[in-house]
């Protein structure tokens, strides 16, 4: 374990993690299916794998995505119409090539905090102010020090005293010296500050026991920002030291890329609201509220919606209504495999809603489309709690990273020893909810969480005890403990 580094890829796509690494002594490497099943499974092609080299992604590079055409909705017209199946990697391009660019907001400088700089901010101050002390001492002429030390000093008269805060302005000459606290104005002539502890501490007369060099311990006018310097750079994150900077030069108000506006809405005949007592088959509508809460940990302006109506005219007009105020529309559930469920012919309403099975487990069956006048992406994820928030990670979580305008759009992944043996199905990912911990001897361990139990609370207990994904790949079946695989920490924030 002492070899284990970290995994600087995101970990969930082919081409960015190298599944041979598995020692065949304590995993399997499937072959590839042949036959009906090689036709039947799914076909990652070479371009995508190639999509996604990097940790960081440019919004240019994204497939479907051309910076001198407006975009159209156009591929969903390409979309078969028999059921398909694909990659993780073919959804989550669909997905990101249709995410939205918010427009920069201006908001006040508190409220800007987390998000990313839309402006180049330009000082119109100079900071410092004026020249000040860097430190309580003695304001003097370094020409005044020459020669001083411990064993002889230089004797220099006090004159004036200065304090942080408004002051009159004030003048030293040669063998004077002015007492000055850290932040107080400079007297005109003097070029150095002598720390206390470099001199006797008088108070009429003061010894100086070191030679200084002109500027020591100053703070020269516009040496920290200048009149015109950029205090700000666009797409820089904005956190408490920015915060303080934008105070500085005088701006309380800064354009940003504001938070994009989800929504969360959960579908499902057996759902009910948290206040209410489940009957036989209910079960308390869970995902509408930890959605909302993955969502605002992502950086999202997370709206609950809750539990979508049975009645087909409410269930148009509360998703019409939705697309008004959303960026994304997030909508959880277990939709029909076959033929149009409720919300399926609600969809199809307002328009073209693709329903997919994808390569991954769990989980499989995802939807995503663009709805309303202005094509608001809608992405439907299982619901299923412990399935529906691996799907936020994987699909949901990169989309609202991107509309923030970051570039780190995917979490670290770190590779690790497995602490017991993981099955697998051919051809499909799994993401199994696990904790990892650090190895005393260096590298990380991790096992599976909940011993494989199912069920609606056991998932949740399961998905609360976890700190981590363990991702496997779609052509491993089996890592026998010992065998390395490839770890996503949850890491709130991260």
């Amino acid at each position: 374990m002492a070899g284990l580094t970290e995994d600087r890829t995101r970990g969930w796509f082919r081409g960015a993690r190298e599944t041979t690494q598995l020692d065949l002594a304590t995993g399997t490497k499937a072959g590839k299916p042949t036959g009906a099943k090689a036709a039947a499974g799914p076909q990652p092609t070479q371009a995508i794998a190639g999509t996604h080299a990097t940790v960081q992604v440019d919004r240019d590079q994204l497939p479907g995505l051309d910076a001198a055409e407006p975009r159209t909705d156009s591929w969903a017209a390409a979309e078969p119409a028999e059921p398909v199946v694909r990659t993780v990697e073919q959804h989550l391009d669909l997905i990101l090539a249709a995410a939205p660019t918010p427009d920069p907001i201006e908001l006040a400088v508190l409220d800007a905090q987390g998000l990313l700089c839309a402006e180049h901010v330009v000082s119109s101050r100079d900071l410092p102010a004026f020249e000040q002390a860097a430190l309580d001492g003695y304001a003097a002429r370094s020409v005044d020090t020459v020669g001083a030390t411990p064993e002889e000093p230089v004797g220099l008269a006090v004159v004036g005293e200065s304090l942080a805060g408004p002051a009159e302005p004030s003048a030293i000459g040669p063998g004077l010296a002015h007492k000055v606290a850290a932040g107080a104005m400079l007297p005109t002539g003097a070029d150095v500050v002598v720390p206390t502890v470099w001199t006797d501490g008088g108070a009429a007369h003061v010894g100086v026991h070191a030679e200084l060099a002109p500027g020591t311990y100053v703070r020269r006018t516009g040496e920290d920002v200048a009149v015109g310097d950029t205090a700000v750079s666009p797409n820089t994150p904005i956190g408490p030291a920015q915060i303080s900077l934008l105070a500085a030069v005088g701006r309380d108000r800064v354009l940003v890329h504001p938070r994009p506006r989800v929504t969360v809405l959960c579908a499902g005949n057996e759902l009910v609201d948290v206040g209410t007592q489940p009957g036989p088959g209910q079960v308390v509508d869970v995902n509408s509220y930890a959605l909302a809460a993955a969502a605002r940990d992502a950086g999202a302006e997370a709206y609950r919606g809750g539990i979508l109506p049975r009645d087909r005219r409410k269930l148009v007009e509360l998703l019409e209504s939705q697309l008004l105020r959303s960026d994304v529309v997030l909508i959880s559930g277990t939709f029909a495999g076959g033929g149009f469920d409720l919300v399926q012919e609600a969809l199809a309403q307002l328009g073209e809603v693709t329903f997919a099975q994808v390569a991954m487990h769990p989980g499989p069956v995802q939807a995503f489309g663009r709805l309303g006048r202005d094509g608001v992406p809608v992405i439907c994820i299982p619901g299923e709690p412990a399935a529906a928030l691996v799907a936020f990670e994987v699909f949901v979580r990169p989309a609202i990273r991107l509309m923030l305008g970051k570039r780190q759009l995917f979490r670290r992944t770190v590779q690790a020893v497995s602490a017991q043996q993981l099955l697998s199905p051919l051809g499909y990912r799994q993401y199994l909810h696990g904790q990892v911990m650090r190895h005393p001897d260096g590298g990380y361990v991790v096992e599976p969480v909940g011993g494989g139990e199912s069920g609606h609370d056991a998932a949740l207990a399961r998905t609360a005890r976890s700190n981590c994904l363990v991702v496997v790949d779609e052509d491993v079946t089996e890592v026998a403990p010992g065998g390395l695989v490839t770890v996503m920490p949850m890491l709130l924030g991260g």
